[in-house]
């Protein structure tokens, strides 16, 4: 039995290996992961991780595992930012207020059968000022990130509050991972 990570996250590759696996290969997934209209950010991330699992190549003795993670503010999705004003803006409104880090993994077992978690980790920024925005921004450490932050990064500091997983906010919540693959005969430790 293989695993097959349908990712290219070096941040999730690092994570399952925290946990003590190690992908036989790593498949990028090609899916369209623009929100639909109206959709709400728990189905929004469960559609694309699921999606994402469905989009590699599988063969019969392979388990794949894929993931997505997003933040909400109320029921606004907020996904990696366009460019540095479009970060800008996401900051500004994280600023001094609690939102969800949703962060969904699905595994297709080598039987077919599909299997999804999602991690709800509540998080609150400090009220940020306009220097450290700029400052943050300037780092480019927040583009290509969901939410516009890497909370494994310096955005740590803007932190004041979280409950839940913060492997999850970082791309792959660990304990809900584990079990997917223990529940799909995969051996994990």
């Amino acid at each position: 039995m293989r695993l097959v990570l349908a990712s290219t996250s070096p941040r999730r590759l690092d994570l399952l290996r925290r946990i003590g696996v190690e992908p036989a290969r790593v498949a990028a997934p090609d899916i369209d992961e623009d929100p639909l209209k109206a959709e709400l950010p728990r189905d929004y991330v469960r559609r694309i991780a699921e999606g994402k699992a469905r989009a590699v190549a599988r063969e019969a003795d392979e388990i794949v595992l894929a993931g997505d993670t997003t933040i909400a503010v109320g029921r606004r999705i907020l996904g990696k930012p366009e460019d540095e004003a479009d970060l800008r803006r996401m900051l500004g409104l994280l600023s001094g207020r609690r939102h969800h880090c949703l962060s969904a993994v699905s595994v297709i077992g080598t039987d077919g059968t599909q299997r999804t978690r999602i991690s709800d980790t509540v998080v609150t920024f400090k009220r940020l000022s306009d220097a450290e925005i700029a400052g943050y921004v300037a780092t480019g450490e927040g583009m290509g990130k969901a939410g516009g932050y890497a909370i494994q990064g310096r955005a740590e500091v803007f932190v004041r509050f979280l409950s839940g997983s913060h492997s999850g906010v970082v791309g792959l919540p660990v304990f809900e991972t584990r079990a997917l693959l223990a529940s799909a005969g995969y051996p994990v430790g």
